[in-house]
């Protein structure tokens, strides 16, 4: 059965270099989605690949 899902989103004010975030909004717009989306998946693959180098985990907090 279809089941509506709401997603929890939080706003953060970060800062970026400006070239960081011309090249970001170069990348979102060549993949039609917004800077933000992007940054979102940029966030996770990250957190889902890094290697853990100290004893405290930080993935698996999603």
């Amino acid at each position: 059965m279809f089941e509506v899902r709401k997603e929890e989103y939080v706003s953060k004010t970060f800062r970026l270099k400006k070239e960081l975030v011309d090249e970001l909004a170069k990348c979102a717009s060549k993949n039609d989605i917004s800077v933000n989306e992007l940054v979102s998946q940029c966030c996770r693959y990250s957190l889902d690949n890094m290697e853990v180098k100290h004893s405290a985990d930080c993935r698996g907090f999603s």
